[in-house]
């Protein structure tokens, strides 16, 4: 079963904020990833490696967190 906002007769389930932190981080890994290593990538890189992959991973990390998060708070209000 997906989680959702949708009320149920079991009721709601927060989503786990760290859970979702991790599967953002690992998005940001795979997303540095492919940018360096794909074959779109630029002949000089604007940032170092390792500096690289440490901020994709972090800003996805926080927009996942951030997104359950949200929604945990949007369905114990409604």
């Amino acid at each position: 079963m997906l989680p959702s906002l949708f009320r149920s007769e079991e009721g709601t389930r927060p989503w786990n904020v760290p859970r979702a932190g991790l599967y953002g981080a690992s998005i940001g890994l795979v997303a540095a990833l492919i940018k360096i290593f794909g074959p779109f990538r630029a002949a000089e890189q604007a940032l170092p490696f390792a500096l690289e992959v440490c901020v994709a991973i972090a800003a996805f990390a926080l927009l996942c967190a951030g997104a359950a998060l949200l929604r945990n708070l949007l369905a114990q209000r409604l």
